[in-house]
């Protein structure tokens, strides 16, 4: 039978940071006790069973030296921006700079209250996205 075509690493890191970064985006003012500890598990699964194994151990070298910060949506954002930037220099790649953090990736585009965590309204503003 037909395989699909294997995924390169590099179409693999987009997606990811792709997630990352919208996650973050929607990630809440004043999260609670349990979505600080879910976003810092998230990222500990993720640096243990990402598709990459080299990816993996290097990300988790960078978390050892990089703690998440999930206090708040500026704090996750800034912290995966930075993060973000580890990856990417030591890639050699361009880094990007975190104060436009916000302009460059956005909330997931969905129906009003569809997506936002948890599907509360306080932590979220009442604006459409």
């Amino acid at each position: 039978g037909k395989y699909a075509s294997p995924v390169t690493k590099e179409d693999l890191g987009r997606a990811t940071w792709t997630f990352l970064h919208t996650l973050a985006a929607q990630y809440p003012d004043n999260p609670t006790r349990q979505q600080k500890k879910d976003v810092k598990e998230l990222m500990a699964i993720l640096s243990r069973m990402y598709p990459c194994k080299e990816c993996a151990n290097h990300f988790k070298e960078v978390l050892r030296a990089n703690p998440v910060q999930a206090g708040s949506h500026a704090e996750f954002s800034q912290w995966l921006c930075h993060v973000h930037n580890v990856v990417n220099r030591s890639l050699g790649k361009l880094v990007f700079p975190c104060e436009r953090v916000d302009a460059r990736w956005g909330k997931l585009e969905c129906e009003q209250r569809a997506c936002d965590l948890l599907g509360s309204t306080t932590e979220f503003g009442e604006e459409k996205h």
